[in-house]
């Protein structure tokens, strides 16, 4: 069964950081592109980071470059968002997102709550 479970979200000030984690299994993590979504209230769910199932370059949405840092750990099926310099246009719903290459199927996490707040 895939599941990917998000943790990591809560209430930081403006300037903040938090790391949010992802815990992926049910499927061979280190063939899968992993990625972070996030949907503020009222908006589209938008991509804010992707990471190749090899790692490499990561891909970054233009609005949090600089700030937040996408990582994979393979060895423990885990996916990492870590977001620094936080704003209040960052509070959103956060989804860990895989594509599983060898399924060709999209998996989703449910969300973790951030809010950006003084």
């Amino acid at each position: 069964q895939v599941q990917l479970v998000e943790s990591g979200g809560g209430l930081v000030q403006p300037g903040g950081s938090l790391r949010l984690s992802c815990a992926a299994s049910g499927f061979t993590f280190s063939s899968s592109a992993m990625s972070w979504y996030r949907q503020a209230q009222g908006k589209e769910r938008e991509l804010v980071a992707t990471i190749a199932y090899s790692g490499g370059t990561p891909n970054y949405a233009d609005s949090v470059k600089g700030r937040f840092t996408i990582s994979r750990d393979n060895a423990k099926n885990m996916v990492y968002l870590q977001m620094n310099s936080l704003k209040p246009e960052d509070t959103a719903v956060y989804y860990c997102h895989a594509f599983i290459i060898y399924l060709a199927r999209h998996a989703w996490g449910q969300g973790t709550q951030v809010t950006v707040s003084s």
